[in-house]
């Protein structure tokens, strides 16, 4: 049994590989990310601007230089398995992209025994320093500093020649629908690598906010575990003691009251019970607060003030998150209960003398809790859990409303980390759920 859950354990990485793959890959082809409403932006204003050279601003948009910066910034200048492979951490991105065109230059301008039309002249972004670059055909002979003459890759620096058709390429994937790319000259770029990606623990940064994505995540998370155990311990408290009564007192005036409510309560979303909450016991008769998780006055009081305010706050939001949750729960313990004591073994230990209360909770209960028990590794869900729709009803800047509003604005950096985050602790709690089940029930191996 220890192979198999090793081999489950061993699943997740190329499990977690394929489904960040999907959403990347979905991302770039999903219209309305915060890169391309820039390039939309730029797009409009070279409409009305008509063809330019690479430095000329456009006319209501943004210049040629402007353009290409959103591009890598957003990793739109490369293809999807390389802007995967640099945001998984496997290849390194360029920072400090610096340019410099080829030809133009005068001997004035770069000092004399230098080739003016095969030499570019590029300012280090970040550095200052001013750097000259030889072509020879389409390769670059040498880079060096200019004032010391030394060269450039002496200083983690690297060069590469970009040609006037790589730039048209360029043009023509930022504008599908021009018939024709502007005239261009070719010109060197000046970078520097570094990996930073997933596996370096960089989440990135929200397109949004401008702000680290584990920062974000993690000032959402004490809100996920407030609620997600909130709701666990009372959806547990709740339910098993009430499938056992339902069990034991079947088809009684108990059982058919309590599936009434419990399937009433199923039956109605908890966004939409948020809503009648907030307008019968929030806005005409005042007993709980509108909005938020907390008052505005609330780094002002006192410690036992802070907890009712908490707890006042908390009332309305845990009934929506916990409603959906009791008739399947309770269901299950009841129905599971049923069945075991209707099994031989049950009427068999009544029959020798084992008292009734005894073979429920000592024999029966036990076995009843086998399918219960593969919910259990949920549970590791409630640190990124919550319902975006009841967060939005309630204004609660919770792990769910953070993954709506990084979809609403295409915030791809705040999408993949969420994903990672919700994904690796689903799949981790599919295989807690095994280990629960095969240690409640022995009987139970897998191979």
């Amino acid at each position: 049994m220890k192979s198999y859950f090793l081999r489950r354990l061993l699943l997740i990485p190329p499990t977690l590989f394929g489904i960040t793959l999907l959403v990347f890959a979905i991302t770039r082809f999903v219209p309305g990310g915060a890169g391309e409403k820039m390039l939309q932006q730029a797009a409009r204003g070279a409409d009305q601007g008509g063809k330019r050279s690479s430095s000329a601003q456009a006319q209501g948009g943004m210049s040629e230089e402007q353009l290409e910066e959103v591009e890598e910034q957003f990793g739109l200048d490369k293809d999807i398995l390389t802007g995967y492979a640099q945001w998984l951490g496997l290849l390194p991105k360029e920072t400090n992209i610096s340019k410099g065109e080829f030809g133009g230059l005068d001997d004035e301008s770069i000092g004399g025994g230098i080739d003016p039309e095969n030499t570019a002249i590029v300012v280090l972004r970040g550095d200052g320093r001013m750097v000259h670059v030889l072509r020879r055909g389409e390769g670059i002979a040498s880079a060096v500093f200019a004032a010391s003459g030394k060269p450039l890759a002496s200083e983690a620096w690297k060069v590469r020649y970009e040609s006037e058709h790589v730039r048209q390429k360029r043009y023509r994937d930022r504008n599908s629908s021009s018939d024709e790319a502007p005239t261009y000259a070719p010109r060197a770029v000046i970078y520097q690598t570094r990996f930073t990606g997933l596996l370096q623990g960089n989440l990135g940064r929200s397109t949004s906010y401008n702000e680290p994505v584990d920062r974000m995540i993690l000032a959402r998370m004490p809100i996920a575990v407030y609620f997600g155990l909130l709701t666990a311990i009372l959806t547990y408290a709740v339910c098993l003691p009430l499938g056992v009564l339902k069990a034991l007192k079947h088809r009684t005036f108990i059982d058919t009251a309590s599936s009434v409510l419990i399937f009433f309560g199923y039956s109605i979303p908890g966004f939409a019970l948020g809503a009648i909450l907030l307008v019968y016991l929030g806005a005409r008769t005042h007993w709980f607060p509108l909005f938020g998780l907390t008052s505005p006055d609330f780094d002002q009081l006192d410690t036992w003030a802070k907890i009712k305010d908490l707890a006042h706050h908390t009332v309305l939001p845990l009934t929506c998150y916990g409603i959906g949750s009791f008739a399947m729960l309770t269901m299950l313990t009841k129905n599971n209960l049923m069945d075991n004591l209707a099994a031989d073994y049950v009427r068999t230990a009544v029959a020798k003398g084992v008292s009734f209360k005894r073979a429920v909770f000592g024999h029966a209960f036990r076995n009843s809790m086998i399918p219960v028990a593969t919910s259990l590794g949920s549970l590791l869900e409630i640190f990124i859990g919550g319902s975006l729709l009841v967060e939005t009803v309630f204004d609660i800047q919770g792990f769910g409303l953070l993954q709506y509003q990084a979809m609403i604005a295409r915030d791809v950096p705040v999408i993949m980390g969420t994903l990672v985050i919700e994904a690796g602790l689903m799949l981790l709690g599919h295989v807690a759920s095994d280990v629960i089940v095969a240690m409640v029930d022995p009987r139970i191996k897998f191979e």
